[in-house]
């Protein structure tokens, strides 16, 4: 059996205010920003575009980003709890989220560059 892993979705609201996907995977958070907010409706998709990898202490984080820090403005945990991975593989993940907000299947499709789909999966 997959072990669970922890799940994070924070909301950062910088210069462009943004929801930060992170998912604990082989030791770190992977992250993706998704400029909307994250849709429980399966037919609706969001784009989420893949940034750096952050240490997974960072998905307890809540608080303000300095200004003049890359990233200035405040950051508030929207959604966390768990996740299992389904399937993983460079241009798809599959993963079970178990969230206050969001439960359920949830996909992230590669599209091309650093630009994913996220998208609930329909039950």
């Amino acid at each position: 059996m997959t072990k669970k892993k922890k799940y994070v979705i924070q909301f950062h609201k910088s210069k462009r205010p943004h929801f930060d996907l992170r998912l604990e995977l082989e030791g770190i958070a992977r992250s993706w920003a998704i400029p909307k907010e994250p849709s429980k409706d399966e037919n609706i998709k969001r784009l989420a575009i893949q940034v750096e990898d952050h240490d997974v202490d960072y998905m307890d984080f809540e608080g303000m980003i300095p200004k003049g820090q890359y990233g200035a403005g405040s950051v508030k945990i929207w959604d966390k709890g768990y996740w299992k991975p389904e399937s993983i593989d460079d241009k798809k993940i599959v993963a079970i989220i178990e969230g206050k907000k969001l439960k359920g299947k949830f996909t992230l499709i590669h599209l091309k560059d650093k630009n994913w789909l996220f998208i609930k999966n329909k039950e």
